[in-house]
C-alpha cells in the first residue's frame, strides 16, 4: 500500500461534536476530512503510546521493579509540609 492509498471510514459521530469539527475546520481553513484525519492520527498514536508504557509497566512489575504504594502516598503527603520526604525509588 503507498502512502496516496486511502480509505473511507464513516461514523455517526453527536451533531455537537459534529458541528465543532465544522466550526474548528473553517477556523482553519480546512476541510472536515483534513480534521478528521489529524483527529484519528492523533488518537491512535496516543494510543500506540499507551499500550507501550503499559507494556513497559508490566514489564517492570514482572521484574519487581516497583514501588511500595505506602511509600508513594507517604511522600505525597509530606510535599505541603516543610519537611518534604525524598521521592520513593
Amino acid at each position: 500500500m503507498s502512502k496516496t492509498d486511502t480509505r473511507v471510514l464513516t461514523a455517526h459521530v453527536p451533531v455537537p461534536l459534529a458541528d465543532q469539527v465544522d466550526r474548528l475546520a473553517g477556523k482553519l481553513e480546512r476541510s472536515r476530512a483534513w480534521i478528521m484525519k489529524q483527529a484519528l492520527s492523533s488518537w491512535v498514536a496516543q494510543e500506540e503510546e499507551r499500550d507501550r508504557l503499559t507494556r513497559e509497566a508490566m514489564a517492570d512489575v514482572k521484574a519487581s521493579r516497583v514501588t511500595d504504594h505506602q511509600a508513594v502516598q507517604a511522600w505525597a503527603e509530606s510535599l505541603d509540609s516543610d519537611n518534604p520526604l525524598p521521592a520513593p525509588r
